[in-house]
């Protein structure tokens, strides 16, 4: 009940910060001011009452949001490590190609300091790679790594701080990432136990990531009446600010669960680079002769597409079928050609 009623006191609160200015022209605030507003607003109800998902909802909801944060700390201590690299060894990124793989992390905690991997030797950072027991690529660049440690202008003074602020980055880098591994495990467990969820995962781009992460921000399905209210729930609502002969540029409102908009957005961009419909789809959008829209006014309609498609999917039970999809959109200038054959 506490964060029913937290809830309740924020979106409260988002309404008074509103119409703040109706009671009497002036944005001035005080607390004379708020219990009169308060009292109004809930006489009037003029507010709106806050959503707690519930069992596996509540699970997912907490999962996303604690890997939304931990990712935030990787992309933290990802841009300290290129920090401390740049002035150690400038030339980190043309040996290593990029600093996050397993390899580098495995080199950079062994040492930073070009005259040190040098030193190593091509075979020394093989070794690295046999006793981390790596594969891919990463062992073909030995030879390239220490190539360029060997010419590097890197500062050489307070190398030995240095060297232990890189190591303890990299660990922490190592650390997130098997901390986010585990989570997403978790929350692939959970997105599969939500009726219909491997119909959904038939399309192409979306996969388990995109869809935990937007059931987790949409909650449960059965609560809403039209898909219309999800995409307002999702900031993708669109509006327009129009008076008289005046028709104003259309938009989306921006207002709503900014994780739900940029799952969907997520969503709509893996589509479209995997899922051949889509990518028909966005073909059409933005070259067609009436209205073509921006590459990013595709991508945004095409995350609502997709999110009809989830919701359909989600209270019907539906099996996705591309070419219904595909059936189902109504192009107007295609008319005069069929017409004419």
């Amino acid at each position: 009940m506490g964060g029913f009623f937290i809830n309740f006191f924020l979106s409260v609160r988002a309404a008074v910060k509103q119409s703040k200015e109706i009671e009497d022209n002036s944005q001035h605030k005080d607390d004379r001011k708020d219990p009169k507003l308060i009292a109004n607003l809930v006489k009037d109800g003029n507010y709106g009452m806050p959503y707690l998902p519930e069992k596996i909802y509540a699970d997912m909801r907490r999962l996303s949001m604690f890997r939304d944060q931990l990712t935030e700390d990787r992309i933290r201590n990802i841009n300290r490590l290129h920090r401390e690299l740049k002035i150690y060894f400038p030339e980190y990124m043309d040996a290593f190609g990029k600093i996050d793989g397993a390899f580098a992390l495995e080199v950079l905690k062994v040492s930073c300091i070009p005259s040190e991997i040098a030193a190593l030797g091509t075979e020394g950072l093989r070794n690295i790679w046999h006793d981390a027991k790596l594969r891919g690529r990463g062992y073909s660049r030995a030879g390239k790594i220490v190539n360029h440690a060997e010419k590097s202008v890197g500062l050489e003074d307070g190398t030995s701080v240095g060297r232990e602020t890189v190591k303890w980055f990299s660990e922490q880098i190592m650390k997130l990432d098997e901390q986010l591994a585990r989570i997403e495990s978790t929350l692939h467990k959970k997105c599969k136990e939500i009726p219909y969820a491997e119909n959904i995962l038939e399309i192409k781009g979306v996969g388990e990531n995109i869809l935990a992460g937007i059931v987790a921000e949409m909650g449960d399905i059965s609560r809403f009446d039209d898909v219309k209210e999800i995409q307002k729930l999702s900031g993708m609502g669109l509006v327009a600010c129009s008076s008289g002969k005046h028709r104003g540029q259309t938009k989306i409102s921006h207002r709503g669960r900014k994780r739900l908009r940029y799952w969907l957005f997520q969503a709509a961009k893996s589509a479209v680079s995997h899922a051949e419909e889509f990518k028909q789809l966005h073909v059409y959008y933005t070259t067609r002769a009436r209205n073509p829209l921006k590459k990013m006014q595709s991508l945004i309609v095409i995350a609502c597409k997709i999110l009809r498609v989830i919701y359909t999917i989600l209270k019907t039970g539906a099996t996705y079928d591309p070419q219904k999809m595909l059936k189902d959109i109504k192009r107007p200038e295609a008319a005069p050609a069929q017409m004419a054959a």
